[in-house]
């Protein structure tokens, strides 16, 4: 049996992708498309099954939707920013269930995170839209 590393030892990993996770919040909350940039992947997907027909996007068709909104910052917006869980899968594989709003939508995202050259980054975002008040 492989021994497991110990809470403490796994701390900096779970403060690293935190940190990236209130980069992910940031760049969404302000439209700051260099920073989203810099927390995806450039390979990541983006997807979701709330959108017909089926919404799914490369890092260059996702980037321009962001830069095209009007930020929930500007618009004053409460942040409703959440970090539900973050779960290892090893040294290099990491996904986080986190909850966010823009507008009338709050979101559930499921981000799956690789750690490449040791920086982590998401690679995938599916994501569930939930209408305010629906």
């Amino acid at each position: 049996m492989t021994p497991q590393p110990s809470p403490a030892a796994e701390a900096p990993v779970f403060d690293r992708i935190t940190a990236v996770l209130h980069q992910y919040f940031d760049a969404l909350y302000f439209c700051d498309t260099a920073l989203l940039q810099a927390v995806f992947h450039p390979q990541a997907v983006y997807a979701t099954a709330d959108e017909t027909p089926f919404l799914f996007r490369t890092m260059a068709e996702y980037v321009p939707v962001v830069a095209a909104r009007q930020s929930p910052a500007s618009r004053g917006e409460p942040r409703r920013d959440h970090i539900d869980g973050i779960d290892l899968a090893g040294a290099n594989t990491a996904r986080a269930r986190v909850r966010c709003s823009i507008g009338d939508r709050d979101f559930v995202d499921f981000l799956t995170l690789v750690q490449v050259d040791g920086q982590w980054r998401i690679i995938a975002k599916v994501f569930q839209i939930i209408e305010r008040g629906a």
